[in-house]
């Protein structure tokens, strides 16, 4: 045989060779390839039963821890309210005996002044009569200072 051909031959059976090689390492990886996409299939299915209970139970847990905070702060708001309502409450019965007191002393001095006027009421009235038994003639009192008319001018 001519060795030009055996060389040939030899490159045939080479490249057959590394062809069947190829073909095995491409089996190898397309097995490999299938029994990971089973898994992932397996883990997605898994993921898919129970995640659905799991983020629940998660965003249950969130708001509650939520709630919880924002809870406290209402009930600390409402204590604030109650206790402002209560010095509002307290202010306002303090406004309300100041008043009553206030009117009290309104009462006093009305009454005073009443009581002072009864009695000039009464002076006056003995003056006329007396004035009107003695001698029946009213006598002017004198001015105490220069008529408003004078100072006007």
């Amino acid at each position: 045989m001519d060795e030009d051909a055996r060389e040939r031959a030899a490159e045939r059976i080479a490249e057959a060779r590394h062809g069947r090689f190829e073909a095995a390492r491409l089996e190898a990886a397309l097995e490999r390839s299938r029994a990971r996409i089973d898994a992932l299939a397996a883990a997605a299915e898994e993921l898919e039963q129970g995640l659905p209970d799991r983020v629940g139970d998660a965003v249950q847990e969130g708001l509650k821890r939520e709630m919880q905070a924002a809870g406290k702060n209402l009930a600390e708001i409402r204590g604030l309210l109650n206790r402002t309502i209560r010095r509002l409450e307290a202010i306002e019965q303090e406004l309300v005996a100041e008043r009553n007191a206030r009117i009290d002393d309104l009462e006093v001095l009305v009454d005073l002044v009443s009581s002072g006027w009864a009695g000039v009421d009464e002076r006056l009235r003995r003056i006329e009569e007396r004035g009107s038994h003695a001698s029946g003639a009213i006598v002017p009192l004198l001015p105490l200072a220069e008529p408003v008319d004078a100072l006007a001018s």
